[in-house]
């Protein structure tokens, strides 16, 4: 399998996979969807009673909406993650305890009247560790209402919750393979016109392709050509795969951590049959 970058940002990738088939680019396109472990909120401590300020004016700890509202927005929001820095915590050396090396520990202390966004998470440990989408609401809070508790992220895949999924819009398409006979076309239809993605154009008098990759096979063109000048298809060596990530993760630490999960997977598999065969 051969990778090459086309769009490569904090959040998005779009990259095209060569020499390969359609089953591998579906396997990369699923590892990135459920086999990419991230940070998530899991467990959730709420103070119960009241709660007084520096000025002796006392909150009650209740708001507008269930405990379990509330728990389920934070767990949602993306928790900055170093795939290489933590471990699962099932299989960490504090055999489920809670460590710097399988948990992030975050408080929240505000009291009302006020919103309650995902920025007002503090993190029990460095600055490095603080969501980045920080305008994520969680809840509005009246007077004299406050909200004071305790959240714990841990390591996890989309397998056993969606809000450990890192991936969005995670795709692939073959890549287009179109075909136009010079001898047939006289560059006098409207066969750039009915594209809807821009990928004909016609320059001199001749219908020549200006964007390619925009292509996703609609055939609008070979339709409307009445001179059979052009052929549209897919190439099924060859795929665009793209996806966005929530910002927990980076695009390229996403790409890279999926295709060293399929490597390992790809050698379990092989080890597997050779012990077969034995």
């Amino acid at each position: 399998m051969d990778l090459k970058v086309i769009d490569l940002t904090d959040n998005h990738a779009k990259i095209i996979i060569s020499n390969t088939r359609p089953d591998m680019a579906n396997a990369l396109r699923r590892c990135l969807m459920t086999e990419v472990p991230k940070m998530a909120i899991e467990t959730v401590e709420y103070h119960l009673g009241p709660i007084r300020d520096e000025d002796g004016m006392e909150f009650e700890s209740v708001s507008p909406l269930f405990d379990e509202i509330i728990a389920h927005r934070l767990g949602l929001v993306p928790v900055p993650t170093d795939p290489e820095l933590y471990t699962f915590k099932d299989k960490c050396s504090c055999e489920g305890e809670g460590c710097p090396s399988c948990t992030i520990m975050y408080s929240i202390n505000k009291k009302g009247p006020c919103e309650v966004y995902s920025g007002d998470l503090e993190p029990l440990g460095g600055q490095e560790l603080r969501v980045k989408d920080e305008l994520v609401p969680i809840v509005k809070l009246g007077p004299g209402q406050a909200l004071l508790a305790y959240a714990s992220a841990e390591l996890g895949t989309a397998k056993r919750h969606a809000k450990w999924q890192v991936t969005s819009g995670a795709g692939y398409r073959y890549y287009p393979k179109i075909t136009i006979d010079a001898a047939k076309c006289d560059g006098e239809g409207n066969c750039a016109e009915v594209c809807p993605r821009g990928v004909l154009a016609s320059k001199d008098g001749k219908l020549v392709i200006d964007n390619l990759e925009a292509c996703m096979l609609c055939k609008a063109c070979e339709e409307e050509c009445e001179c059979g000048a052009i052929t549209v298809e897919g190439d099924d060596t060859k795929f665009l795969v793209e996806f966005e990530t929530d910002g927990s993760l980076s695009a390229r630490d996403t790409l890279r951590k999926a295709l060293q999960i399929l490597e390992q997977k790809f050698e379990e598999f092989r080890e597997g049959v050779s012990g077969l065969e034995a």
